[in-house]
């Protein structure tokens, strides 16, 4: 998709591999870590983890529902229970054992919605996970976590498995652009600022932090200093960032491969009203489904690339 290639940022794996990769570590230093998936695992990569820990790999075959009441009990038996599928299979389909099974009682079951947002192409809108944050942000107790790379991912897996309780991972099909290196800190519920500025914030994470960077650069072109933050952790949300964000430069714009409803930029408005209110602009895929095609030719289409950060951008300024 060439994102990130105007400042010159290198393509890198896709998250769902650096997930996958994650977890077979983390099933070789804890034996308690048991994967359940839904006949999906050589796309979601959970396969990754069954070649090494077959004794604690449980595919369930095409039954999103029963997934999760399976990683449920296994939870409630003392395990650390991941379950994967594609994002709108488990969190649409599965939605009210999520409710029921997961949240409500609290267990340790790690959920991981693979091949999110509208960046996984031809398979089209069926497939489509656009509404996936929004629903795991509304499962009470549930953490919300969108990494953006291969570096992100990995920390978020590992970070995820030190807590006790549920939590949603989203992961993407495509490779990613590479954001981060050993010097940038990342860390579970805090916003990581990638560049500073004092004239606009865009706030970003998963696929869209590229053009947000990308954004930036040009903007800087221009003359506007711009601020961006990656927010990984939509849940809990980093609102000292985001309150900083909005009383030193005035101007936010949020970027998001999600609709435009109960994802990050609502979560983000939230948190603005609540602190400092100041003028916001959203790029998302607003109150649509997509439709099927290349992952890049989609993302111009529905307008989420630097272009229409840009745009965004110098509406509020």
């Amino acid at each position: 998709m060439e994102l990130g290639k105007s400042i010159g940022l290198v393509e890198g794996k896709a998250t769902r591999v650096s997930f996958g990769e994650t977890l077979r570590d983390l099933g070789n230093e804890n034996p308690d870590i048991v994967v359940v998936d839904a006949d999906l695992n050589n796309s979601t990569r959970t396969d990754i983890f069954a070649k090494e820990h077959p004794d604690r790999f449980f595919n369930v075959g095409i039954a999103e529902s029963n997934m999760v009441g399976v990683a449920a009990g296994l939870a409630a038996s003392g395990k650390q229970a991941w379950l994967a599928s594609f994002a709108t299979f488990v969190m649409s389909n599965a939605y009210d054992q999520l409710r029921m099974s997961v949240a409500f009682p609290r267990w340790n079951v790690k959920v991981v919605g693979s091949h999110s947002g509208i960046s996984i192409g031809e398979d089209g809108p069926s497939q489509m996970g656009i509404e996936d944050v929004s629903l795991a942000c509304s499962l009470p107790g549930f953490v919300v976590v969108v990494p953006c790379d291969d570096y992100s991912m990995r920390k978020a897996t590992r970070a995820i498995s030190t807590l006790e309780g549920p939590a949603y991972l989203r992961t993407g099909r495509p490779a990613a652009p590479i954001i981060y290196s050993d010097e940038v800190s990342w860390e579970l519920g805090k916003a990581t600022q990638l560049k500073d500025g004092k004239d606009l914030t865009i706030i970003a994470n998963g696929l869209m932090v590229a053009p947000a960077l990308e954004a930036a650069a040009a903007l800087e072109k221009e003359g506007v200093s711009v601020r961006v933050l990656d927010i990984h952790t939509v849940k809990p949300l980093d609102v000292e960032a985001v309150s900083r964000a909005a009383q030193e430069t005035g101007r936010i714009v949020v970027a998001e491969e999600h609709l435009a409803h109960g994802g990050l930029g609502s979560v983000v408005a939230q948190a603005v009203a609540q602190s400092h209110p100041v003028p916001i602009r959203f790029v998302n895929l607003g109150d649509q489904f997509a439709e099927s095609g290349s992952p890049a030719a989609l993302l111009e289409k529905y307008g989420m690339n630097y272009q229409t950060v840009i745009k965004a951008a110098r509406e509020l300024l």
